[in-house]
């Protein structure tokens, strides 16, 4: 019987396995984003049927606006802190939970349960925390740190972003860490220790570099989660005090949906997103560059 593998039979297999998929991310992923892109050469407010077409003045604007680039450096301090913070704890976190004790599944669940939370919902309760908890127990105990709430403070605000940030997402990272640790082969470990290693040694010379592809996706991760930060600075914060605390993603909508400055919101947009794909394909070249192989 002859083989149905013609270009004919092999395209419709592919349309009928991948086509409803890839269809659905071509109109939701790559219409809207060329279809943006179109809006950056248009001075349309966002709600009126007219698009005037004005060329590259938006991206000038985004050029010469002081207030986006100051987002876009509060976004930086807040992404490289939080990054480094959120993978070391993780790293932390599953180091701890892979040592084969009786709880070690409790634990890794009690760790992971703040990242189902959704980022708005984890805002308000931590607003709640740091402006009442935490004021009421240092106004009993004459802290003179929790004596006010963090969130009035510029500083202080941020650290609580970061906090809430860290607290969130390390348990999701862990897991990724912890899939890491359980496929260092064990042969390497007991050969390490035979040869005198202490436990110090091994961690360094053996499982740190066998866990190079963990690292690299831990750190793509988080880099593009703490760039992308909007939910959590919006219930949290509302980019307050006097909008200090308003980063480059909450720029974007208050320019594109509250100043009705459409064109120059999804200018930002667009800059923003070159950005964080500068920076995370940077990290994986570096990273997957100097990866060891298992």
């Amino acid at each position: 019987m002859r083989k149905k593998n013609t270009f004919w039979h092999k395209l419709l297999l592919f349309t009928g396995f991948a086509g409803p998929a890839a269809f659905c991310f071509i109109m939701v992923m790559i219409v809207p984003f060329f279809y943006g892109i179109y809006l950056t050469l248009t001075g349309w407010d966002g709600i009126s049927a007219v698009k005037d077409f004005v060329g590259l003045e938006n991206y000038y604007t985004v050029f010469t606006e002081a207030e986006f680039w100051r987002s876009v450096l509060l976004t930086v301090i807040y992404s490289a802190i939080s990054v480094v913070l959120v993978n070391v704890l993780a790293f932390a976190l599953a180091y701890g939970v892979t040592g084969g004790g009786k709880s070690q599944n409790f634990f890794r669940a009690g760790f992971f349960t703040p990242n189902l939370i959704g980022g708005l919902v984890l805002g308000y309760i931590w607003q709640f925390i740091f402006s009442r908890a935490l004021v009421s127990v240092g106004t009993a105990f004459d802290i003179e740190g929790l004596s006010r709430s963090w969130l009035s403070d510029p500083i202080l605000a941020v650290a609580a972003l970061i906090i809430v940030s860290v607290w969130q997402y390390s348990g999701f990272m862990m897991l990724i860490y912890i899939a890491g640790l359980t496929s260092v082969p064990k042969e390497l470990i007991e050969a390490g220790v035979i040869d005198g290693c202490g436990k110090g040694q091994v961690l360094r010379h053996i499982i740190l570099p066998q866990m190079r592809s963990s690292f690299v996706i831990c750190l793509f991760l988080t880099i593009t989660r703490c760039f992308m930060t909007y939910d959590l600075n919006l219930s949290l914060t509302d980019g307050g005090p006097f909008g200090t605390t308003e980063m480059a993603a909450m720029h974007v909508y208050q320019q594109a949906f509250v100043s009705h400055n459409y064109g120059v919101g999804q200018a930002e947009a667009v800059v923003l997103f070159v950005i964080c794909a500068a920076v995370s394909v940077l990290q994986v070249y570096i990273g997957r560059r100097n990866e060891v192989d298992a």
